[in-house]
Order: C-alpha cells, then sequence, then structure tokens
C-alpha cells in the first residue's frame, strides 16, 4: 500500500507536470496565434493605409484630369465660338464683296452702254457730217453748173434780135422752131440734172 502511494502521487504529480506543460504549450499557441493575428491586422492596417492613400492620390488625380477635361472642353466652346464668329464674317464680308462687285459690274454695264451709244451716235453724225459735206459740195457744183446754164440762156437770150425771133417762129421750114425747142429742151434737161437731192 504504502508503494503505491507513491506512484499515485508521481503520477498525479506527472498529470499535473503534463497539464501545466499542456497548458502552457496551449497559451504559448494562443499568444503566437495572438501575435500572428496582430502582426496581420497591422498589415492590414498599413495596407488599407497604403490603399487609402492611392485612393486619395487617384481621387486628386481624378479632380485634377476633370479639371483639364474640363477646361479642354470650355477651350473648345470657345474656340468654336471664334470658329462660328469668324466664319460668319468671313461670310459677311464676302456677301458684302459680292454687293459691291454686282455693283461694280452694273455700274461697268451702264458706262458700257452709254460709251456704246455715244460712240454709235458720234458715228452717225460724223456719217451724217459726210453726207452732208458731200451734198453741199454736189449742190454747190450743181449750183456753179446752174449759174453757167443760166448764163448761157441770158446770153442767147440777150443775142436773140427781131430776125431771130421771126426764124424761130417761121412756120415754112419750121427749122428755127425746131432749133429753138432743141435749145429750150436742152436747157431744161441740164437744169433738171442739176436739181438737188436730200
Amino acid at each position: 500500500m504504502q508503494t503505491r502511494i507513491p506512484r499515485l502521487v508521481l503520477l498525479l504529480a506527472a498529470a499535473v507536470f503534463c497539464g501545466e506543460a499542456r497548458a502552457d504549450t496551449e497559451h504559448d499557441r494562443l499568444r503566437e496565434a495572438l501575435r500572428s493575428a496582430t502582426m496581420q491586422t497591422r498589415l492590414l492596417e498599413d495596407q488599407r493605409a497604403a490603399s487609402q492613400a492611392k485612393l486619395a492620390e487617384a481621387e486628386k488625380e481624378k479632380a485634377a484630369l476633370k479639371a483639364q477635361v474640363d477646361a479642354a472642353k470650355a477651350e473648345t466652346r470657345k474656340l468654336e465660338k471664334q470658329h462660328r464668329e469668324a466664319v460668319d464674317e468671313f461670310n459677311q464680308r464676302l456677301t458684302e464683296r459680292d454687293e459691291t462687285l454686282e455693283k461694280w459690274k452694273s455700274a461697268y454695264e451702264e458706262a458700257a452702254n452709254v460709251a456704246r451709244a455715244k460712240d454709235a451716235e458720234r458715228a452717225k453724225f460724223e456719217g451724217e457730217a459726210t453726207a452732208y459735206k458731200a451734198s453741199t459740195k454736189s449742190c454747190q457744183a450743181k449750183n456753179v453748173q446752174l449759174i453757167s446754164e443760166g448764163k448761157e440762156i441770158l446770153n442767147r437770150y440777150k443775142k436773140l434780135t427781131l430776125g431771130g425771133a421771126l426764124v424761130a417762129t417761121e412756120p415754112l421750114t419750121g427749122v428755127g422752131r425746131v432749133d429753138a425747142q432743141n435749145f429750150v429742151q436742152d436747157s431744161t434737161d441740164k437744169l433738171l440734172d442739176q436739181k438737188a437731192t436730200p
């Protein structure tokens, strides 16, 4: 019986020892797990902080890019407006130039028509002047011829004597009458030839 007691004590002691040993092992394991969890938590916190920093940086870049895009859009709208205004101004000037050109063309055509009318009128006047000169010259020549014929008739009349008148009216042979009639006819023809024609 006495030998059993020490054994039992030994067994109890061993059990206690083993239990304490297991408790220490579990405690160590838990402490290690806690340490690992703490480290993981810190790591995750660091990662979260890094992610937040990256997110904040990305948001900042996004805001900067948005500002750039907005500025670019505003500049584009400004340039489009300037372009439209420039096109409108150019079209307006083009319209005004076309209107001015049409006015110049109309004025030129009118001046050209006036010049052509004046040229035609001048040519007509020159033709009429030439015709008048020729007609005047012809009338002067005919006038000279008429004067000559008149002088010849007057000279013949001055030379007419009573004897000559009797011969001209002598009814037997009729020679004097024929000569007188021929003279009258020739003189009439010459006078009619000198008649001026318009």
